[in-house]
C-alpha cells in the first residue's frame, strides 16, 4: 500500500479533476469539488488552498471522494 504524500493543493486538484470532479466555488483558501454518481448521489469534498497539504488531510479527503490511494496517485 502506498503512503499518502504532502502535495501543493494545484496538483491535489488537478488530480481530483481527472478522476471526475469539478471545482464548482472558491471561498477564500478552501476549494469547493463535486462530483455526480452514477446512482444521481452527488459527492462534495473540499480543498485547502494550503502549500502543501498535509498527509492526514489528504488522507481525509480521499476517504471522503471515495478514492483509493492508487487510483489518486495515477491521475497525478
Amino acid at each position: 500500500m502506498n503512503k499518502v504524500p504532502s502535495l501543493h493543493y494545484n496538483k491535489i486538484i488537478r488530480s481530483l479533476q481527472r478522476l471526475g470532479f469539478v471545482v464548482v466555488r472558491q471561498k477564500g483558501s478552501h476549494i469547493r469539488l463535486q462530483k455526480r454518481l452514477i446512482d444521481g448521489e452527488i459527492l462534495k469534498i473540499t480543498v485547502p488552498a494550503h502549500k502543501p497539504v498535509l498527509r492526514s488531510t489528504l488522507s481525509h479527503i480521499l476517504k471522503q471522494a471515495r478514492v483509493k490511494i492508487e487510483d489518486f496517485l495515477n491521475a497525478l
